[in-house]
């Protein structure tokens, strides 16, 4: 056992459920594709990790995926919830420091997982930033309710309304890199990652001839 946890948040993929805003430019297919690539490619960043795992999957754990690690399912009624609950198992299996991703970030490495990690040697809270007002990482080094109770998920105010709580709380806090996640056909057209992948591509052209 480390002392520091990396939990992963990871949509099961199935047809019509999965980047579903992508969906209606590109179609159900051209969205299953995108974030299978995006699945593999969070995957890729946190095996490179010496550090423990739990992978929590939104409605069955696929053994294909993440082999070596602990999976599960996710457990709440909604976003905040389902985070808290996964956050209580980690401290209550004894971890000192838990960060945790979700799987849809292109440009997602180990070293913003690890960056995070490292923050909370100084910090209580750690967020990553995404573009679109939300965040790609969360981090503590002991479980804070506050944070997942009564929020915007979804929406762009979410990451400002809960650092104005902590500021308010004087809770001392950190910022990593601001990424941006594949929500909408232009997220995906401008992203170095669709730019550099010429098989999905041609996919995405495929299906939408």
């Amino acid at each position: 056992m480390t002392e520091a946890l990396v939990i992963v948040f990871v949509k099961n993929i199935k047809l019509g459920t999965v980047k579903t805003r992508l969906a209606k430019t590109i179609g159900n297919v051209g969205a299953f594709e995108v974030y299978s690539e995006l699945v593999k490619i969070t995957e890729n960043a946190t095996e490179q990790l010496d550090i423990d795992k739990h992978i929590y999957f939104s409605d069955a754990v696929v053994q294909s995926k993440w082999k070596n690690d602990y999976k599960t399912v996710q457990c709440g009624k909604d976003l905040g919830e389902r985070m808290q609950n996964a956050f209580k198992d980690g401290f209550e299996a004894g971890y000192k420091k838990i960060v945790l991703i979700g799987s849809d970030l292109p440009d997602i490495t180990a070293n913003h997982i690890l960056q995070g990690i490292e923050a909370l040697n100084h910090n209580n809270i750690v967020f990553g930033p995404a573009e679109d007002g939300g965040y790609y990482l969360i981090g503590m080094s002991n479980l804070n309710t506050m944070l997942f109770e009564n929020k915007p998920w979804s929406q762009p105010s979410l990451l400002n309304i809960t650092l104005n709580e902590l500021k308010q709380h004087s809770i001392k806090h950190h910022l990593l890199e601001t990424l941006n996640d594949i929500d909408t056909f232009e997220d995906l057209t401008t992203s170095n990652f669709y730019k550099s992948n010429k098989k999905l591509q041609e996919k995405i052209q495929q299906l939408n001839d």
